[in-house]
């Protein structure tokens, strides 16, 4: 069957730069300003957005009706999968964790291993919170350190704060790397260059945040005494979130970087105890909280659990024997381009395959260690069934947000308007 002829992008549509670029920068300016009001929800917004996208796209780039339909399909069905794939089986395996109570034993735990308020912070808000971002992400780790905060006594602002402070850390390769899996979607560059860049560039700051949260909790006095435990859980993170993202990629960053910092944290603390002062006002504010508790690798056994199966679905040999049982690719009718100078040197001509690999996906991979987690749990079979649909139910509108958000992001691409204000900005 013959290709159709391919629809050649536009970079300047009214022959004027900076009409061009103020046209195309329209779904951006809608889509935050409707985020921004707050009186509209995320997933609203992102269609709303995506309508301003087709217009511009359509009307304002000559982009051809069929074309841009296909762009919006590609978008949205790879927010599906492999993105809400993953999103969606990390979640069904923390929920099982909740279920089955396990969770709640490893907050337990880690919010008794030290009484210090100094080091709580860095203990839950950074290296805690760390690890629930490489996990399940997209405020998770926020929520769940700042209320794990609150019971121990810390003020909801100052709780928040933290929390969100810390989280600055991890945020950039998020939930199993999906925020570097994405830009490599939109972007085509490769992924283990982008995760190695970030791993390069990160580090410095990953080191400096847990000194920075223990200073805004109670000020510079506040780290005196403590910042050999600040430094080595700063330090162990930046060094481990370095090797992995450059040797690995991105999926176990966060993850791998998370449990070294609680470890050299937890060591640190024993080297180099802080000594009491005024500081240690926090106090739990339930008795169970506060109580000491031995250390059990019982909480930690479905994460690590997750952990080895994401390992082993990173390895290339293993994606390829994968591959080799079930994979295929589908080109996306319509969406045939020719991307045209100065974006390439020379024009160049495109079509999109969408790739469908059920079982090498990562999201497979997440979802065979939530199954395995959960029976390791002694939960039945039909329980975990159950928790599983719940979860891409209570998830509909989360998915449908990010679904709009990956079709506006590839209509822009395919339309070349995101190209019109890379050159603006270049």
């Amino acid at each position: 069957m013959a290709q159709p002829m391919p629809w050649s992008q536009v970079y300047d549509p009214f022959s004027n730069p900076a009409l061009s670029t103020a046209v195309a920068a329209l779904p951006v300016v809608a889509l935050l300003g409707l985020l921004a009001s707050g009186r509209v929800r995320a997933w609203w917004a992102a269609l709303l957005g995506l309508g301003v996208a087709g217009a511009v796209a359509i009307l304002g780039f000559g982009m051809p009706g069929g074309m841009a339909l296909g762009a919006v399909g590609y978008g949205a069905a790879y927010a599906l999968f492999p993105v809400g794939w993953i999103i969606v089986n990390v979640l069904f395996l923390h929920r099982l964790t909740v279920i089955s109570g396990r969770f709640n034993e490893l907050r337990l735990q880690l919010a008794s291993l030290v009484p210090d308020p100094r080091v709580q912070v860095i203990l839950i808000a950074f290296g805690f919170g760390a690890f629930v971002e490489g996990a399940a992400g997209f405020g998770a780790p926020v929520a769940i350190t700042a209320a794990l905060l609150l019971q121990l006594g810390f003020a909801p602002l100052q709780a928040s704060g933290l929390a969100l402070i810390a989280n600055t850390a991890p945020v950039a390769f998020g939930s199993l790397g999906i925020p570097l899996i994405t830009l490599q979607q939109v972007t085509g560059l490769d992924l283990h260059g982008l995760s190695a860049m970030a791993g390069r560039q990160l580090p410095l700051f990953s080191a400096l945040i847990p000194a920075w949260i223990v200073a805004v909790y109670g000020g510079w006095n506040a780290l005196r005494s403590v910042w050999p435990i600040a430094a080595a859980a700063g330090i162990s993170f930046g060094v481990v979130q370095w090797a992995v993202s450059n040797f690995h990629g991105p999926w176990l960053v966060d993850a791998i970087a998370a449990l070294a910092s609680l470890g050299a944290t937890l060591l640190a603390y024993r080297w180099f105890p802080a000594p009491g002062d005024s500081l240690m006002s926090a106090k739990p504010s339930g008795g169970s909280m506060g109580a000491r508790r031995d250390w059990s690798w019982k909480p930690w056994w479905p994460w690590i659990i997750l952990m080895v199966f994401i390992f082993l679905w990173g390895i290339p040999a293993i994606k390829k024997g994968l591959d080799q049982i079930a994979s295929t690719s589908v080109e996306i009718p319509g969406l045939h381009l020719q991307r045209m100078p100065p974006v390439v040197s020379q024009p160049r001509t495109e079509s999109v395959q969408f790739k469908i690999n059920w079982l090498s996906a990562t999201g497979s991979g997440v979802l065979l260690a939530g199954m395995i987690a959960g029976w390791a749990m002694g939960l039945r079979t039909g329980l975990i069934v159950r928790t599983w649909l719940r979860t891409w139910y209570e998830m509909r509108f989360p998915l449908l947000t990010i679904a709009g958000m990956l079709a506006l992001g590839n209509l822009t691409k395919y339309s070349g308007a995101d190209a019109t204000l890379g050159l603006t900005l270049a």
